[in-house]
């Protein structure tokens, strides 16, 4: 009994830092993604002409916030499955 109970918690434990690490893996995607749409915006952005590359240049910013947060989100679930 008291080894049944053991190893049912560490599956809990076990399977809590897997879908921790899946989060991890899945912002960091997230945050290469966007910075990748940041660098296409800024180009598009040197490439144009004025009433296009603010447009590119407001674009690239928001995408650049994008990457940001999930970059932070990213760590946090990193921290958490090693913690």
């Amino acid at each position: 009994m008291k080894k049944t109970l053991i190893a049912l918690a560490l599956a809990a434990v076990a399977s809590t830092s897997f879908a921790q690490a899946g989060t991890a893996a899945k912002e960091a995607g997230k945050a290469t993604a966007e910075t990748t749409k940041q660098g296409v915006e800024n180009v598009k952005a040197a490439g144009s002409g004025e009433p296009d590359k603010t447009v590119h240049k407001a674009k690239a910013s928001v995408h650049k916030a994008k990457a940001k947060r999930a970059a932070k989100k990213s760590k946090a679930a990193a921290k958490a499955a090693v913690n």
